[in-house]
């Protein structure tokens, strides 16, 4: 099908932004041009800032689009093909997946300090244990790998130092293997606790003040916020296709292009 000069600048936008052109795209624009026209200049926001470069930017989607609260696969295909367009090496991008792979920890992060409040509800429990030894070394072994300490790591550490010693080992990985500078690494936190589909703000905050710690700025850590904010449009990527399916079997595609008549 061709395309009128307006709709074919959108499609050139989209392509620019996101390095691809799809069914999924196709369908918006055939259907709603002027939403996929607004949806352009939002996604264009980081990268007409350019305070990160374009491998980043392509690994912070990546970081989104592969988390486990999240995991779109059309995505996570998307964005590493426009990573290594970029220059990312395999071994950065299979950083980026262990990063992401920790999310799973936040059961523990928000669990326990539940759990203790429900032991102390309960009148299990009076206040926290002295750390022994082996949870000493633990914190400083964390504190070593990954360059910090929060308080909410605390309560696991007192009461479960098994997982913790496990996660200690697991989430280290990237961090001593890792080529990515540590002000990545961070911004990949944030970029998945800020995502919509998980919001972890305790984690989020964390992440922040420990990039502005490596060098990040506030362009740079507002840039990666701004990639996340775009994940709502996969709404549209998945449903529009559907739509577009569903009205060629209902055999009629009068009405699409306005909006619906209001309910009586």
């Amino acid at each position: 099908m061709s395309l009128n000069a307006e709709k074919q600048r959108i499609k050139d936008e989209i392509i620019a932004i996101h390095g691809s052109w799809d069914e999924s795209w196709q369908s918006i624009l055939e259907l709603r041009s002027g939403f996929l026209a607004a949806y352009a200049k939002f996604a264009a926001v980081p990268w007409k800032k350019n305070h990160l470069d374009a491998k980043t930017r392509e690994l912070i989607y990546l970081a989104v689009d592969a988390a486990a609260t999240h995991m779109h696969t059309p995505g996570v295909r998307q964005h590493i093909r426009a990573a290594l367009a970029h220059g990312a090496t395999p071994a950065e991008i299979m950083e980026v997946i262990e990063l992401t792979s920790t999310l799973g920890i936040h059961a523990m992060n928000i669990g326990v300090p539940l759990l203790v409040e429900v032991l102390e509800e309960a009148g299990l429990r009076d206040g926290p244990e002295p750390l022994t030894e082996y949870q000493e070394e633990l914190k400083a072994r964390f504190t070593m790998n990954r360059g910090y300490w929060h308080s909410f790591w605390d309560e696991m550490l007192e009461l479960d130092p098994e997982i913790f010693e496990a996660y200690t080992d697991f989430s280290s990985v990237p961090w001593e293997t890792g080529t990515l500078e540590p002000k990545v690494k961070e911004f990949i936190y944030v970029a998945f606790d800020a995502a919509a589909t998980h919001l972890y703000v305790k984690g989020w905050k964390l992440h922040m003040k420990n990039a502005i710690g490596y060098g990040a700025t506030k362009e740079e850590l507002l840039e990666v916020m701004e990639i996340a904010s775009v994940m709502g449009m996969q709404a549209a990527t998945a449903a529009f296709p559907i739509l577009a399916e569903e009205l060629a079997r209902a055999g009629s595609t009068a009405g699409a292009g306005s909006a619906p008549e209001p309910v009586r």
